[in-house]
């Protein structure tokens, strides 16, 4: 059968999702766990490859095994073997020729940016510090600008693939700004992501909370297709796979 399983991780001490050379993995870990419950290690199918230090909430894999599990217990049976830090949530069958990957419509990403000058003891490697003051309202507006059909050249870094083929038109469906007190979070949703995007995207948005770009830049930002004149790169580990959206 083909199973669905959702996900929740802390990326910390990963080098991503995917199996590296140069790192311990999520995936390799998972596998792990998979060959001590069913005797065997079967290929297993993300829906995303998030870099080193990358956190999800609900990330999702799909792998066909022969099992007398049934699917309810599997998240149980597989905790029992994984390591802390990775967390299955739900397991269901899918139809044989579902894949995570292929299959999704839209996925969404939060982004946690704590603005205050003193860390949380408890949450700073949740979350990015930007100490001067942002203001969330002109992060929003500006926010609104991404949302549509776009070349997203200027918001992907070096070294993409999909760059490399000319592949960088995406489409945002929604991108919210939203405080907490001293927490801003930046949700996005699209139908796809070039590498390092919402870390930039979010970097672009803290510079128009600082003041220092204009929310109407945007466009313009965009249709240079140039990365050096988009924000920063903020750090992974204020970045999260919330959520993964078939239809």
């Amino acid at each position: 059968m083909n199973y669905l399983l959702t996900l929740a991780y802390d990326g910390t001490n990963y080098c991503g999702f995917q199996v590296q050379p140069n790192g311990r993995s999520v995936a390799a870990a998972f596998q792990d766990a998979l060959e001590a419950v069913l005797g065997s290690r079967p290929d297993i199918k993300g829906c995303s490859r998030t870099d080193a230090g990358v956190h999800a909430l609900g990330f999702m894999l799909n792998f066909h095994a022969d099992t007398r599990i049934p699917a309810a217990k599997l998240p149980l049976a597989l905790n029992q073997h994984l390591p802390p830090d990775i967390r299955v949530l739900e397991a269901r069958v899918v139809p044989d020729d579902f894949h995570a990957r292929y299959a999704a419509h839209t996925k969404t990403y939060l982004y946690r940016i704590h603005n205050s000058p003193i860390d949380s003891p408890f949450a700073s490697r949740y979350y990015t510090k930007v100490p001067g003051r942002l203001d969330a309202d002109r992060m929003q507006q500006a926010a609104q600008y991404f949302v549509g059909t776009h070349d997203f050249l200027a918001l992907c870094a070096s070294g993409s693939s999909a760059a490399a083929h000319g592949d960088t038109v995406r489409t945002i469906t929604a991108c919210e700004v939203e405080r907490r007190g001293d927490d801003i979070d930046i949700t996005v949703t699209a139908d796809g992501y070039l590498y390092n995007m919402v870390r930039i995207l979010a970097g672009t948005l803290c510079e128009a909370g600082a003041g220092r770009l204009a929310p109407e830049a945007v466009p313009g930002i965009l249709a240079s297709c140039d990365r050096k004149n988009a924000g920063p790169t903020l750090a992974a580990k204020g970045l999260f796979l919330k959520s993964v959206d078939y239809d």
